[in-house]
């Protein structure tokens, strides 16, 4: 039969062209790697030449100002949870917004100009933050910059703020540091006498009165902002990862499986909403928890100052009881988010199981 019949010529040009078919697949996909694992490190490096200025005035200010030390533990943080996440990075689905980026990288340009020209490094800072959520918002889309937020947002918390806006944080809770202090020494029936962030006593000895005064330092804005990074990190690294199963006790059946399906499906809603709830409650309670505690230290300051002469107010006391009141603050708030895990544990909706439930009884005539 003459269709049947043995060609080389095509068995010649089939083993040809597998080969080839393999090879270029591979091709593909090594390019495709490539360019996945390649096209961060290349806007990395195109982000770091344009900013590079902005980054070294940022890093000296970290190195200098002591009430943004923390800083300079932003970015291996930053750098851990990018690794720690890169797997759900590489399965997020990529859906580019292309409009989106070129107007939010516009806007970061334009911003950028605008501080240097007007020597604003706030403006300068804050632009860097705006030219990631719109590189990201361009190249993979909206869905990216859920995972990146909590990056974003401990970069945005170790950019020092302008000045004068500092001074109107600082100076309020400078007083109320001072308020506590005249009010913790009157209840040790200590004479004392406030004029604004001043404090005058009479330690005991002493032939004339001596002045405390709450200066910035001692205002507690330096653990305020620490302790808020902090307690973005410990909401996010200790947050619940699973899903709770059915809390109820009672059994389930089988013709109530699309019941229990529902209710696990609520479960699972509630339970992230606790997440969030949880994230959200940790850090708002790590700003009266900071304010407190320096109320605290500022007190103890000002008795011991009475008893042991202004002399406890400088030197290593001042810094070894900075320590162990942030110290505290920390405890506090890890306390915090103890209680809240214990509470999220609670079976809500436990009922107690019937001895006779599922038990059939039967009525026999004699």
């Amino acid at each position: 039969m003459a269709g049947s019949e043995f060609d080389p010529r095509q068995e010649s040009f089939a083993s040809r062209g597998c080969p080839s078919t393999a090879k270029a697949s591979t091709n593909q996909m090594s390019v495709a790697l490539q360019r996945k694992f390649y096209q961060p490190l290349v806007i990395a490096a195109a982000l770091a030449f344009v900013y590079f200025t902005v980054l070294v005035k940022l890093g000296r200010d970290w190195w200098s100002d002591e009430n943004y030390s923390h800083g300079l533990l932003v970015p291996f943080v930053i750098g851990y949870i990018l690794w720690h996440e890169r797997k759900r990075f590489a399965a997020e689905r990529i859906q580019p917004q292309v409009w989106f980026g070129v107007a939010g990288v516009g806007a970061a340009i334009v911003m950028l100009w605008a501080g240097v020209a007007g020597a604003e490094l706030f403006v300068q800072r804050i632009s860097i933050v705006v030219m990631l959520v719109s590189v990201a918002t361009y190249f993979w889309g909206f869905r990216l910059l859920r995972l990146l937020a909590v990056p974003l947002f401990l970069f945005v918390l170790s950019i020092p703020i302008p000045q004068i806006v500092f001074n109107k944080i600082a100076f309020p809770l400078q007083l109320f540091a001072s308020r506590c202090a005249v009010s913790a020494m009157q209840l040790f029936d200590i004479s004392v006498l406030r004029q604004g962030n001043v404090i005058e006593l009479m330690p005991l000895g002493a032939h004339e009165p001596k002045r405390l005064a709450v200066v910035e330092a001692c205002s507690g804005i330096r653990s305020l902002m620490t302790l808020v990074t902090l307690a973005v990190v410990y909401a996010y690294f200790t947050g619940p990862k699973g899903r709770p199963t059915n809390f109820s006790l009672s059994p389930t059946l089988a013709n109530d499986s699309g019941q229990d399906n529902d209710k696990l499906k609520f479960v699972g809603h509630s339970w992230r909403n606790f997440t969030i709830w949880r994230s959200l409650i940790l850090v708002v309670a790590a700003v009266p928890i900071a304010i407190l505690t320096n109320a605290l230290r500022v007190s103890g300051t000002g008795v011991l100052a009475h008893y042991y002469g202004t002399r406890v107010a400088d030197g290593f006391f001042h810094t070894f009881s900075g320590w162990v009141i942030y110290v505290a603050a920390a405890l506090l708030l890890f306390a915090t988010g103890w209680a809240l895990d214990r509470i999220a544990r609670l079976p809500a909706n436990a009922k107690p199981i019937s001895p006779t439930h599922g038990v059939t009884l039967e009525a026999k005539q004699v």
